[in-house]
């Protein structure tokens, strides 16, 4: 019996050693391009300075405070920039320091789909969503929902934008280039 596990157990390491891998480099790919946005939370820690160790959330403005640093802009910025930055404005006061900052919770990149769906409310994104995406998250549309009127309100700046979106043409494969990625802070309402 025992010969008949070691073969098994060599086979599971060896797609185990093929599989992780990829699984590693697509996950730290995906937190390369991941830019932070407020209501984000970070964890940032200088080693061997316990006081240098904090859980920081991005603000509304897209800041956050740390000490011996003041004021950090994090909102729009890569976590491995935000850690240069720290690293740059601690040399001062701590030579040759090595900083870490790590992406704790992505709080800040959540859509809204509201109207006549089964679940309205907000849905956190953890990767790319698109609108279908987030109509599933939702629950689907309830009864009697306006199919063919569903409407994307996008902020840009101090203005706000209205893109179309017919869930029939979709769902059918036609006009596939309404199903747009969201972004942070859109509203899919379902009339």
């Amino acid at each position: 019996m025992r010969k008949l596990i070691t073969p098994s157990l060599a086979v599971l390491a060896t797609l185990c050693a093929l599989v992780l891998p990829t699984s590693a480099v697509h996950a730290q790919e995906v937190a390369a391009d991941y830019h932070v946005k407020p209501g984000d939370v970070l964890m940032i820690s200088v080693w061997r300075e316990e006081d240098l160790q904090i859980e920081a959330l991005v603000r509304p403005d897209g800041k956050f405070s740390f000490p011996l640093v003041g004021d950090v802009q994090a909102a729009g910025r890569a976590v491995s920039e935000i850690q240069t930055e720290i690293i740059q404005r601690i040399e001062t006061y701590i030579p040759d320091a090595v900083a870490t900052v790590m992406l704790k919770l992505i709080e800040g990149n959540k859509a809204f789909v509201v109207g006549k769906v089964n679940r309205p409310g907000p849905i956190l994104m953890t990767s790319d969503t698109n609108v279908m995406q987030a109509l599933s998250i939702a629950g689907g549309a309830a009864q009697f929902a306006g199919l063919k009127s569903i409407v994307i309100l996008r902020g840009q700046g101090g203005s706000q934008s209205a893109i179309p979106f017919n869930y029939n043409e979709v769902e059918s494969g036609k006009n596939l280039q309404q199903n747009i990625t969201l972004q942070a802070g859109d509203v899919v309402v379902v009339p």
